[in-house]
């Protein structure tokens, strides 16, 4: 059987640990790239980026909160070449007053060498409160961190923080498309998906239950079964 080309993007201080389920659960299916999104300091750079290193010409695309971003990005600047997209955990609105206060906040931390506060104010965000004592878990998320590092993270930061309203713009899309969220989400709530899902023609939209933002990691079976009926249907 021909393996559909498929696309990964992180999200903020993630890196390839985020995807680790869905690349051994979607094997059988879908050759897999996962996409750097850590050397430009804008958006539109960041797209390019990814798209200049994309080993396909066309591809199924899935990103994860920031990766959802970039991936909105893709489909204004090359929606030819996106067969399906898969949007999980993110938003489509522009930034927010607060959130660009908040950002700006965390990059003065980073500057100071003071990563690891960030990443402990984000982390009762990112999952699940039930989560926050699986130890497992948490330590592939500071992982990731570590990994990511204060000098890409003020690049991503700075990207996000130059994101377009995309909200204007979801109705052009034509692909099939997925909508997927932890309900207990608290960086990008259940209300943000519910605008994509509604603003694209046909798009399937699921909620994970007992889930937050970092739905590939925190519920790993469910989303893989999204994922996989997603490329299939």
């Amino acid at each position: 059987m021909k393996k559909f080309p498929l696309v990964l993007i992180p999200g903020l201080l993630c890196d390839t640990q985020l995807w680790q389920s869905q690349v051994a659960d979607l094997a059988d299916i879908a050759d897999i790239w996962i996409a750097d999104h850590t050397r430009s300091d804008t958006m539109d750079g960041v797209a390019r980026d990814v798209l200049a290193d994309a080993p396909f010409a066309s591809f199924a695309l899935a990103g994860l909160s920031m990766g959802g971003y970039i991936a909105l990005e893709i489909m204004r600047r090359a929606p030819q070449r996106v067969l399906r997209l898969a949007l999980l955990d993110t938003a489509a609105n522009a930034e927010l007053p607060e959130q660009t206060r908040r950002r700006l906040e965390f990059l003065e931390l980073a500057d100071r060498g003071e990563l690891h506060r960030v990443v402990e104010v984000l982390l009762p965000l990112s999952i699940h409160a039930s989560r926050l004592d699986e130890q497992n878990l948490v330590d592939v998320i500071k992982s990731m961190a570590e990994n990511v590092g204060p000098d890409a993270f003020a690049r991503q930061e700075k990207a996000i923080m130059s994101r377009s309203n995309s909200l204007g713009s979801l109705a052009a899309i034509r692909c099939p498309t997925l909508v997927l969220c932890g309900r207990q989400d608290a960086l990008t709530p259940l209300a943000r998906h519910e605008d994509m899902a509604a603003g694209i023609a046909g798009a399937h939209f699921e909620v994970i239950e007992d889930c937050g933002h970092l739905s590939t990691l925190e519920k790993p079976a469910e989303v893989n079964a999204a994922l996989r009926r997603w490329l299939t249907a």
